[in-house]
């Protein structure tokens, strides 16, 4: 394995060369600093950040603390291991140092073994996250190109071929033909534009925008049938394409909810769009029904949606609320970027409620959000 690099930042000449010629001893690269301010110096004349950082606490100019919350104030280098070097006894320096979020401490004075192994732990944890990291990473990459492959290129797909015939052969079409061809061009219209508000959104929840939005657009919501009017009217096309029929059931009398509408649609809506699309057993002599209910359950509202499809293996429950996450993509070669579970998930916490699966594989799934209703107190505020 390679050797890692690690900077020493010490004010004690004879401490500081001791340190050093340690580490040298057991073949790692050190660079050397005399306080915090000429720490930040090495750090930033490094092309590639050392893998480690050693510091005293108690140092001219800028002492340890100072120069950790440098070191962490600069994106490139946060995520550099610290531990600190601090004075027998002194468990103040060992409490803020904790509660700054220092990685380990090295008690003076320590014999070299005290130094190693505890440089040796942090590199070695070090390196595991940054492996399982690339590992995440490779994994995202490797959805984001199964989609644009797939998700985007079919489409797509749709929209320029259809056009191109519309194009070429316009003279030649028949009403029908022409008809038939727009509606191909607004079947891969609307699938594309549906990837894209997905995706739009997964990143409005993993970055915070969405709280922020909800926090200024949200609303009583108390009119479940207009919402679920414009889902069922909405997917029409795409149930009779999968000979599935859409019902509704609301019950009346149903306490208001405190709500962003446009989210909580996006989130149904996707409920909806996975209902219709596992309920593949659907034939023409055999419709399947994907049944929306809203009811109350005591202090919350309930948005159920349940299908007669292929259900969910036990063995996946635990990830399907993960993004771009796909149960056997390729085996079944599903439409979708796998993000609809996750925007579920997501809007549902962000009204402060849960998200309940019941689903037995082989004969279909019930998919509920569970989102608190406002108390007249506060219907009677807002």
């Amino acid at each position: 394995m390679e050797k890692a690099t690690i900077l020493v930042v010490e004010d004690d000449m004879h401490l500081m060369e001791g340190i050093r010629d340690i580490l040298k001893m057991k073949g790692y690269t050190v660079l050397t600093a005399t306080n915090g301010v000429a720490g930040l110096e090495k750090l930033q004349a490094c092309d590639v950040p050392p893998d480690l950082i050693v510091s005293d606490i108690m140092m001219p100019r800028m002492n340890g603390y100072e120069f950790f919350n440098a070191v962490r104030a600069v994106e490139n280098w946060v995520t550099i291991p610290f531990i600190f070097l601090t004075a027998k006894g002194e468990r103040e320096d060992i409490r803020l140092g904790t509660k700054l979020g220092a990685d380990d401490y090295v008690i003076k004075p320590f014999d070299a073994d005290d130094l190693l192994i505890a440089v040796s732990a942090k590199l070695r944890v070090f390196r595991r996250r940054a492996e399982i990291w690339q590992k995440e990473v490779s994994e995202i990459k490797r959805n984001i190109l199964t989609i644009l492959n797939h998700e985007l290129r079919t489409p797509l797909t749709y929209v320029v071929a259809y056009a191109d015939m519309l194009h070429r052969d316009a003279d030649d079409l028949s009403l029908d033909d022409m008809r038939s061809f727009l509606r191909g061009i607004n079947t891969g219209a609307n699938r594309l534009r549906r990837l894209v508000e997905n995706f739009i959104l997964l990143v409005e929840l993993d970055s915070g925008e969405a709280k922020k939005t909800y926090e200024w657009r949200s609303r009583t919501l108390d009119d479940y049938n207009a919402l679920l009017r414009g889902i069922e009217f909405k997917y029409q096309d795409f149930a009779d394409e999968k000979h599935v029929k859409i019902e509704m059931a609301i019950d009346p009398d149903l306490a208001p909810i405190k709500a962003d509408s446009e989210y909580i649609n996006a989130a149904v809506e996707c409920l909806v769009d996975n209902a219709i699309k596992f309920s593949d057993k659907a034939t023409e002599e055999n419709p399947s029904v994907v049944l929306v209910r809203v009811f109350q359950d005591g202090d919350v509202l309930c948005i159920a949606v349940e299908d007669a499809g292929r259900g969910i293996p036990p063995s996946e429950l635990d990830r399907i609320f993960e993004s771009f996450y796909q149960i056997d993509r390729e085996k079944y070669e599903d439409q979708g970027a796998g993000s609809g579970l996750a925007i579920v998930h997501g809007v549902t916490q962000l009204h402060g409620g849960t998200i309940a699966i019941k689903s037995n594989f082989g004969e279909g799934t019930i998919c509920t959000m569970r989102i608190p209703v406002l108390k007249e107190a506060e219907v009677a505020t807002r």
